[in-house]
């Protein structure tokens, strides 16, 4: 039987995402809503991401930084009073 002998990015990101779940489960219980999220995060752009990165860490890693650095520029412009909250 042809197919794939070893998983794609896409699939590669999915476990990462998944190892991370397992590893929020074992933070303190005021840790694990970040870890939780960190994970939701991962999955959020890693499609995108596969185009480019052949490392599935990459790939998780990279989706949880664009989202981490939107959220971040949007606390800023609220700080500066450009955005309504």
């Amino acid at each position: 039987m042809m197919g794939r002998t070893f998983p794609s990015v896409r699939q590669g990101a999915n476990h990462v995402a998944d190892r991370w779940a397992r590893s929020s489960k074992a933070l303190k219980k005021e840790d694990r809503e970040y870890g939780d999220e960190l994970v939701k995060l991962a999955k959020t752009h890693a499609s995108e991401a596969f185009v480019a990165c052949d490392d599935p860490l990459e790939a998780a890693t990279f989706s949880t930084m664009v989202e981490i650095l939107k959220r971040q520029k949007k606390l800023e412009e609220q700080v500066n009073g450009r955005v309504d909250p």
